[in-house]
């Protein structure tokens, strides 16, 4: 077979076993051959590889995605990676289209933000270089200390749409929730449609999220309280005096230590001891208030100790959203319900119910990435979804066998293209001609 795009002999291409079909297809357009390579499991599940041919010196192009057993795929990708720059590569360039665990880039309550940990695992391996299509967020650029190239799989959508799909233009973008208005600004922009929105969420979709308080101790004190007027002092008031916090703790340390303190004497001892009697009197106001508070969760005006004010924050609101309803005009046309990733197929399904109850003829999904997991084709199968547009940046042959509503959209035109560049050091420029910030 003629070397190709590789007329210097100095690209190899790995794969492993997470899309293989993927890796073929770039091979018959670059004009190259899969490099001999096995990557098994050992008896006790551990991941191992064997490259049967050399990679010093060479630009290594590693293609893998995200199957079912994403886990396992991440594992082959970094042991594929570590293998490389052990074995003296020039370059490796990992093409992800799609990347795992992209959706927890995020931090809520006490999860992880796992998407950085992959990031850095995949740059400390040995990649030099990252290629990935649509990221969950543009941000997770960031992510790498690495260059990092997000490509978009949008032109390849849109040019089914305008071919394949008759009645385009009498047709309306959809964005399921208001965080895709942009994607959807976008199609819209491009295909010169209307935009409508759906606002609100399905009780099906709704989870609720219950958070234990978990605090033990009292509230804060405020940072000033009144002090009592110290001894000697009654013709007029003690001025307002500024006082730290105190936790029981404190007070321990200005108790007295006699049972009988001497207040009358003029020597060191009893001036001292008077000085630990007005303390006492202070803290130990402190210290009772600080007994009150550990017997009631609720601080009302009522058990408030005199003289001692406390600290309360607002607690924030929990949002209610409405029941779903579209914003925008669908009747009587085909309602594009666009996202980035499907893969709990029940929001789409949700949506295109509400479209259809306004009048929609027809309902298309259109998204990047078709993860399709668990039911999700038997979900689409008996929902009222006409069809489901994807590409294959991830294998879903399975899926489309249970689900004949699925279509796909080839983009190894877009991966190979990059691959070429990279490995010629051309600009990439070109293939992100068009693209805005929005995008």
């Amino acid at each position: 077979m003629p070397r190709g795009v590789d007329e210097g002999n100095g690209m190899v291409m790995l794969t492993g076993n997470s899309h293989p079909q993927l890796a073929n297809l770039l091979c018959d357009r670059l004009g190259i051959s899969l490099a001999r390579i096995n990557v098994y499991k050992r008896s006790n599940s551990e991941t191992a590889v064997d490259i049967a041919e050399s990679v010093r010196g060479k630009h290594v192009f590693i293609l893998q995605s995200s199957s079912k057993d994403v886990n396992n795929d991440l594992i082959e990708t970094l042991v594929l990676i570590y293998a490389c720059k052990t074995s003296s590569a020039k370059a490796i360039t990992v093409v992800m289209p799609f990347l795992p665990y992209s959706k927890q880039c995020r931090m809520l309550r006490r999860s992880a933000i796992t998407m950085k940990l992959v990031a850095d695992m995949i740059c400390k391996s040995g990649a030099t270089r990252l290629v990935s299509l649509d990221l969950y967020k543009k941000e997770i650029q960031g992510f790498f200390s690495i260059p990092v190239d997000n490509l978009r799989a949008s032109p390849f959508l849109l040019q089914y749409v305008r071919e394949n799909i008759l009645d385009y233009r009498n047709a309306v973008i959809v964005a399921k929730s208001p965080g895709v208005m942009h994607k959807a600004t976008s199609y819209a922009d491009r295909l010169r449609l209307a935009v409508a929105v759906i606002h609100g969420e399905d009780n099906k979709d709704r989870e609720d999220g219950l958070v234990e308080d978990g605090r033990q101790s009292p509230p804060l004190l405020s940072p000033t309280f009144e002090c009592p007027d110290p001894i000697g002092e009654t013709e007029e008031k003690s001025p307002r005096k500024e006082m730290p916090m105190i936790s029981e703790k404190h007070t321990e340390f200005f108790l007295p230590k006699s049972p009988s303190p001497d207040l009358t004497g003029t020597s060191p001892t009893a001036a001292m001891t008077r000085t630990r009697a007005v303390s006492s009197t202070v803290f130990g106001e402190a210290k009772e208030a600080i007994k009150q508070l550990q017997r009631v969760r609720t601080v009302s005006s009522s058990s408030m100790a005199p003289n001692v004010s406390y600290e309360l924050f607002p607690v924030q609101v929990a949002k209610e959203k409405p029941q779903m309803t579209v914003i925008g005009d669908v009747k009587d046309r085909i309602a594009f319900l666009v996202d980035d990733i499907i893969d709990e197929v029940q929001p789409f399904v949700s949506a295109a119910d509400i479209l259809k109850r306004n009048g929609a003829k027809k309902v298309i999904v259109l998204a990047t990435h078709g993860l399709l997991s668990a039911d999700a084709p038997a979900l689409l199968e008996n929902s009222c979804i006409d069809q489901v547009i994807v590409t294959n940046t991830v294998p879903h042959e399975m899926q489309k066998s249970q689900c004949h509503k699925i279509t796909t959209v080839d983009i190894s035109l877009m991966l190979c293209e990059a691959v070429r560049r990279i490995y010629h050091k051309e600009s990439m420029g070109v293939l992100f001609k068009d693209v805005t910030i929005d995008d």
